[in-house]
C-alpha cells in the first residue's frame, strides 16, 4: 500500500536527519544537508496527507489515517519552526519523539499488512 511505503520513507528520513545534524556541526556542507532532510521530511508529510485523503475518499473508511498523517504534518511544521528558530532544547527531543512515533506506526502497518483485509477473502476458492 502506498501509505505504508510513505511511512517507511518518513521513518528513513527521520533516521537520516540526526546524521545530517551531526554533519551540520562538523562539515561546511552540513547545513545544506540538514536543510535537504527537512525539506524532504516536509514533502513526505504533505504527500502522506494527500495520499491518505485520496485513498480514504472512494472507500469511505474511517478517517483515522488522515488524522495520523495530519498530526505528523503538524509535528513536522513545529519541528521546522523550532529548527529555524534555533530552539535545540525542544527541536532535538521532538525529533526523537517523531522518530519513535514513526517507528510505532511503521510496525503497526507491517503487522496489519500480514493480516487478510476484510474486503478480500483470505482464501481465493471461497467467496467473500
Amino acid at each position: 500500500m502506498v501509505t505504508d511505503a510513505l511511512i517507511a520513507v518518513r521513518t528513513l528520513v527521520l533516521l537520516v536527519a540526526p546524521v545530517t545534524a551531526g554533519l551540520l556541526l562538523t562539515t561546511p556542507s552540513g547545513p545544506a544537508l540538514h536543510s535537504a532532510a527537512a525539506y524532504t521530511m516536509f514533502t513526505v508529510a504533505v504527500v502522506h496527507v494527500i495520499v491518505t485523503i485520496v485513498q480514504w475518499r472512494p472507500r469511505g473508511g474511517p478517517p483515522q489515517p488522515i488524522l495520523y498523517a495530519a498530526l505528523f504534518l503538524a509535528l513536522t511544521l513545529a519541528q521546522v519552526a523550532l529548527g529555524i528558530a534555533g530552539v535545540t532544547v525542544a527541536h532535538v527531543p521532538l525529533g526523537v519523539l517523531m522518530f519513535g512515533l514513526s517507528l510505532v506506526q511503521l510496525s503497526r502497518a507491517r503487522t496489519a499488512a500480514g493480516r487478510p483485509r476484510p474486503d478480500r477473502p483470505d482464501r481465493p476458492d471461497r467467496p467473500a
